[in-house]
């Protein structure tokens, strides 16, 4: 017999079942949403790069870009606040402070900043105090800030590292620096000695004959030799060569035997070699004595002559002759005041009348007067016209040591 009660039961408990199956999934759903939203968001950290972590200054294009950095969007854990970008260039170990680092807060959008020669090159002279042909190493900041939900202040912070290169050679350095080789007679070496007027310069007068040679130079210890870029030996005679040091001998092939000056200078990387016909020799000046006569003095020496003296015997200057140039005149000594600089220390009145140095004159070629400033290279102007020897510069305070380039006609006032 057919059990009805029995069918009822068993259809009334498979919809049971499936409305208990529908109904757990929703709630399963429904869970799943809530659980979805209850998970954090998982933050992207920003990433900084350079174009390059070694770069070259142009000299040539000092206005195009010669680094680049870039860096990715964060992305906060909130979408809700903007988040801001602020970078920082400085050089390496200043830690960004104040006064050194290159600041910019950047515009919405904006990931990536570039800099040129002409910056990089300005920042390490004017602000970080690094010559041009030192080599410097930057880092580059990127600060991102944003504001989370709570209030708090957010804030991601990268840093990267680039190597700067000089467009000039690098200075070179070295504790000594010798002439040797096969032209250097009666000695093995001879060591060069610094000029007077440059820390960064060393010079030597020397007899050489018919041979090679060769400079040295020691530092800490190690022995390198100075050679010539782009040279196959052959001497340029009087000519500034751009140098840089290695530590395989390199030779200049001297044909003629005779005195040579010699000149290295560190600091701009270059060295000039002067052959006996392209000897430098001491300046000379002509003027009109008192007799009017035509009057010719080679310049080793001058004199200080005017409110420095009273006007009365002039003062002998003593100058040292700089193993460089023998046109630039040294003097070390704590006379300060209004002079000009005469070729004759006679107490006739020659004195009056002589070739001077002096400031120059003015626009219209009268006499005037000025002042030195303490470290600052001025314009020298020389003769024996009744404007030029009424002109006057005036030897600062403090100064105990001036450097006169005849050649050049440059005056330096400094204390040292």
């Amino acid at each position: 017999m057919f059990n009805l009660s029995k069918l009822t039961r068993t259809r009334f408990g498979n919809l049971a079942l499936s409305l208990f199956s529908v109904s757990a999934f929703g709630l399963c759903l429904s869970s799943c949403e809530q659980l979805t939203d209850e998970i954090e968001k998982i933050h992207e950290p920003i990433t900084l790069k350079a174009s390059s972590i070694e770069i070259v200054l142009n000299d040539e294009d000092i206005k195009k870009d010669v680094v680049t950095f870039s860096w990715t969007q964060t992305d906060p854990s909130t979408k809700d606040h903007p988040v801001s970008y602020t970078t920082k260039l400085d050089l390496a170990g200043n830690n960004f402070g104040p006064s050194t680092a290159i600041s910019n807060q950047e515009d919405e959008g904006i990931i990536s900043r570039s800099f040129t020669s002409e910056q990089l090159q300005n920042w390490a002279k004017l602000k970080w105090g690094i010559p041009n042909n030192r080599s410097f190493t930057v880092q580059f900041r990127v600060i991102a800030q944003w504001e989370e939900d709570s209030g708090a202040e957010a804030e991601e912070v990268r840093t990267v590292t680039v190597d700067v290169q000089p467009a000039t050679p690098l200075a070179i350095e070295a504790d000594k620096i010798f002439l040797g080789g096969t032209a250097v007679t009666g000695t093995s070496r001879i060591e060069m000695s610094r000029t007077l007027e440059d820390d960064n310069q060393y010079a030597a007068l020397v007899d050489l004959q018919a041979g090679d040679l060769q400079i040295p130079i020691e530092l800490k210890g190690a022995t390198h030799y100075i050679y010539e870029t782009n040279s196959t030996g052959a001497l340029q005679d009087g000519e500034e060569v751009r140098i840089k040091k290695r530590n395989t001998a390199f030779s200049w092939q001297i044909t003629t035997p005779g005195q040579y000056r010699i000149v290295v200078n560190l600091q701009a990387a270059t060295s000039i070699i002067y052959s006996p016909a392209k000897a430098l020799l001491p300046k000379s000046v002509v003027w009109n004595n008192s007799s009017g006569v035509a009057t010719t003095t080679e310049v080793t020496d001058l004199w200080m002559h005017g409110a420095i003296n009273g006007f009365g015997t002039p003062i002998k200057m003593d100058c040292s002759v700089s193993l460089a140039d023998p046109q630039i005149l040294i003097y070390r000594g704590g006379r300060t005041g209004k002079t000009k600089f005469i070729v004759y220390g006679g107490s006739d009145n020659n004195k009056n009348i002589a070739y001077a140095f002096s400031c120059p004159l003015t626009a219209t070629g009268t006499a005037q007067e000025m002042i030195l400033n303490l470290g600052t290279e001025a314009d020298l102007s020389g003769g024996f016209s009744s404007a030029q020897r009424n002109s006057y510069y005036t030897i600062p305070s403090g100064t105990n040591f001036l450097v006169l380039d005849l050649r050049k006609m440059k005056i330096l006032a400094d204390q040292r």
